[in-house]
């Protein structure tokens, strides 16, 4: 898996003269304090170039949103931070003159109520009312931390700034997204059909090859090929293939050689591959580690060219930096009504099972023979807390829509095939209801994580996309 790379903020701190302005010296030492400690690097005016590095008059203005410019393409998000009642129009200003279309997070510092004097009461609470206000006026999207005011140094602000940062990945991420579609969609998966036009209005792109053209170019490669035996190397490496054929294995490394190539050719970052049952009747292998190993890596790779699938596989994978998988919704857990089976044949990255190995497709199999159908990464998944999420494209509606929420995998008992395990998700029969009621799909990204809040908060606020929260958000 990839370490998590550095967050970078651009600080707006708000300073109103006629409230105590020294709260304002004070308050940009502590937020960047915090964001140094955080592991994040604060981009902000210094005390040299504004009075106390804070944003007040509208020169100032022009100098933050200069200085926001210089660092665009790193500036992550915005952090508006209030350590009194600070002065709205300075800081929508510097936002808003910067150019940058990022996440914004507003922050108060609460008043200490035994000591209230002139000389240090911020009215920070009234004044975050007051920059939001303003933000609505100017189309600023912004989101707000948990309590009304909080301080920079609590427990509370540091669980926001981690949920925040996760928002400014996930939008950044998505930006200027393009997506590779591996095949066409299989006639037997109508649940999967989307818009590209759609996903285009959001800035996202879909690059599309043939497999007739991947079988063109895996024809192409020698066995003894420098890519073909890396590749082969790395699949050997990344899981045990004890009993699986050499034969089939140096399929699954041109294969797995081939799409590397391609995307890294057409600057695609994740990637829906057709499996069923061309892949097998063609070519005599499933692509399922070749996209497992993708998906281990950050780099998300969903079956039966489910784009809006590996779209939001994506999305938890940025919010989290751990590694997403696709799965079906697929069997009820005996008579427990929160509990359900997930399921895939499966590709899912080795980060999601308590144990895993290589085998054979052994419903495919049936149809087209065990021989053609090795390449499978199969065992239970472990158990731990995770986070769901499904987005689609509303074709009637001209809309991108999905939904979200928190849940964990279990170790309760279960013997079955494939890639599986027992989910437990708060009120599952409304959840259920819902998705089949709104007509979602049966797949849904997962991710060993609690992110579903972050995600919610990046569609929503910022894709301007519709997402519903289950079961429900408190505010």
């Amino acid at each position: 898996m990839a370490a998590q790379r550095t967050m970078t903020f651009g600080v707006v701190v708000g300073n109103r003269g006629f409230f105590p302005d020294h709260l304002a010296k004070t308050g940009r030492e502590e937020i960047l304090a915090v964001l140094e400690a955080a592991g994040a690097r604060a981009i902000a005016l210094t005390p040299e170039e504004s009075k106390y590095g804070a944003v007040e008059t509208y020169d100032e203005s022009l100098r933050c949103a200069e200085l926001f410019k210089k660092h665009a393409d790193e500036i992550d998000g915005i952090i508006v931070t209030l350590p009194n009642f600070g002065e709205e129009r300075g800081i929508v200003d510097a936002i808003r003159l910067s150019g940058l279309k990022v996440p914004v997070l507003v922050q108060a510092t609460p008043d200490r109520a035994e000591n209230m004097t002139i000389s240090v009461r911020r009215d920070s609470f009234c004044g975050k009312m007051s920059a939001c206000n303003n933000m609505m006026q100017y189309g600023i999207a912004y989101s707000l931390t948990t309590l009304h005011t909080e301080a920079v140094t609590s427990p509370e602000f540091k669980a926001d700034l981690e949920w925040f940062s996760a928002v400014c990945r996930v939008v950044k991420g998505l930006k200027n997204l393009k997506i590779g579609a591996l095949g066409a969609r299989p006639t037997a998966f109508n649940t999967v059909r989307y818009s590209e036009r759609i996903l285009e209005t959001s800035g996202i792109s879909v690059e599309t090859l043939d497999l007739s053209e991947v079988f063109g170019r895996i024809a192409k490669l020698k066995d003894n090929d420098d890519l073909t035996q890396a590749k082969l190397t790395a699949i050997k490496k990344y899981v045990s293939t004890h009993g699986i054929p050499e034969e089939a294995l140096l399929k699954m490394a041109k294969l797995g050689a081939v799409i590397d190539g391609w995307m890294k050719q057409t600057h695609c970052t994740i990637s829906a591959v057709q499996c069923w049952t061309s892949m097998e009747e063609f070519f005599g292998v499933v692509p399922c580690t070749v996209m497992s190993m993708m998906s281990e890596n950050l780099i998300p790779s969903a079956c039966e060219v489910d784009v809006p699938g590996t779209l939001s596989m994506y999305m938890l994978a940025l919010a989290s930096g751990t590694p997403s998988a696709l799965l079906d919704w697929n069997n009820n857990y005996g008579s427990d009504p929160n509990k359900c089976v997930c399921f895939h044949c499966s590709n899912l990255p080795k980060h999601f099972f308590a144990d895993v190995r290589m085998d054979y497709q052994e419903i495919i199999a049936g149809t087209v023979g065990k021989l053609n159908t090795f390449g499978t990464c199969v065992g239970r998944v472990k158990a731990g807390v995770m986070s769901y999420a499904r987005f689609s494209t509303d074709d009637r509606r001209g809309v991108v829509r999905g939904y979200t929420g928190p849940g964990k995998f279990t170790d309760d008992p279960l013997e079955t095939f494939g890639g599986a395990g027992v989910a437990e998700i708060p009120q599952l029969q409304k959840l259920l209801k819902y998705i089949c009621r709104e007509g979602f799909e049966h797949h849904v990204a997962a991710n060993f994580s609690d992110v579903s809040k972050a995600v919610h908060e990046a569609a929503v606020r910022y894709m301007g996309w519709e997402s519903h929260y289950h079961p429900e958000l408190e505010d």
